[in-house]
């Protein structure tokens, strides 16, 4: 019978390089992560983790899924035990995206969802792409959600993707940035980050904000402790 030691290490598949920045800062989060639990004393303790940097085309204005379905499924033949889509906007598509394969992928949708529960936030306001915010990402919660006006949903997007191109980042910044003031502004409790590139562009921002993509990477290592 093996031994604790000798029990077989997590599998973890990554969907990432939408935006490739993202997923650089996601992996090197995820290892910390592992190093803070107390649970990693050489380098074999460490999960096996295969990132899938995929070069699809974002999601921003768009829906075409082909480029993501085929990254999936390129992590399903490789055997992950289960696969983390390292951005926010293709969760809108979890339950298509999740019927092309058999290996499981954590739902983002369900970790925000207890978090805001766990949290008992009241109000909030979603700064995502536009196809996320039509497709209403993150709003099945009972929380109160402050609409985003269209001229500001049309500047996060190209925000968005000026950002992931890397033109003019402080700029794009600055421009995330007082979008997420306005609101909090106006009374929303929190900003919920609904973007891998967002996360990054409020890193820094003393908004009190939800960084979903710590909390993906959080939902990732516990998944490779247990």
């Amino acid at each position: 019978m093996p031994t604790a030691g000798s029990r077989r290490k997590a599998r973890v598949g990554l969907l990432g390089g939408i935006g490739p920045e993202a997923t650089g800062i996601f992996y090197l989060s995820l290892i910390a992560k592992l190093q803070k639990s107390g649970r990693v004393q050489s380098n074999t303790n460490f999960p096996q983790i295969v990132v899938n940097s995929i070069n699809a085309p974002e999601l921003v204005r768009n829906t075409e899924l082909g480029a993501y379905i085929r990254g999936l499924k390129q992590l399903d033949a490789f055997g992950v035990d289960f696969i983390a889509m390292v951005c926010n906007t293709v969760h809108s598509f979890y339950e298509p995206l999740q019927e092309q394969i058999d290996t499981p992928i954590i739902d983002l949708r369900r970790e925000v969802r207890d978090f805001l529960i766990r949290e008992e936030v009241e109000s909030a306001v979603v700064l995502a792409t536009p196809t996320s915010l039509q497709m209403g990402l993150y709003g099945d919660c009972k929380v109160r959600y402050y609409r985003i006006e269209s001229t500001e949903i049309d500047a996060l997007g190209d925000a968005v993707l000026n950002f992931n191109s890397g033109t003019e980042k402080e700029k794009q910044r600055t421009i995330v940035e007082r979008i997420a003031h306005r609101y909090t502004d106006m009374g929303a409790e929190l900003v919920i980050s609904g973007c891998t590139e967002i996360s990054l562009m409020l890193e820094d921002s003393k908004v009190n904000k939800l960084d979903t993509m710590d909390l993906l990477c959080e939902a990732v290592a516990r998944r490779c402790l247990d």
